[in-house]
């Protein structure tokens, strides 16, 4: 039983991990739109801004998106 509650918190965890990560992706390709000409180094300046300003996230722990954005 306990291995089955383990596994579905892993399950979820990787859920919101994998939903994470789609969201980053989406705002990346919404900043090559908006900035056709901006090499790949301007607009991951422009990814990194947006995600150390928390939008429209609660105020509490910050996070280094470096460690999270490694290809």
């Amino acid at each position: 039983m306990k291995n089955d509650n383990d596994e579905m918190r892993a399950q979820r965890l990787r859920t919101a991990l994998d939903l994470s990560e789609s969201g980053i992706q989406m705002r990346l390709c919404q900043l090559k739109r908006r900035h056709p000409g901006e090499s790949e180094a301007e607009l991951q300046e422009r990814l990194l801004a947006w995600l150390l300003a928390r939008p429209a996230d609660s105020p509490g722990r910050r996070i280094d998106p470096t460690t999270i954005l490694t290809p």
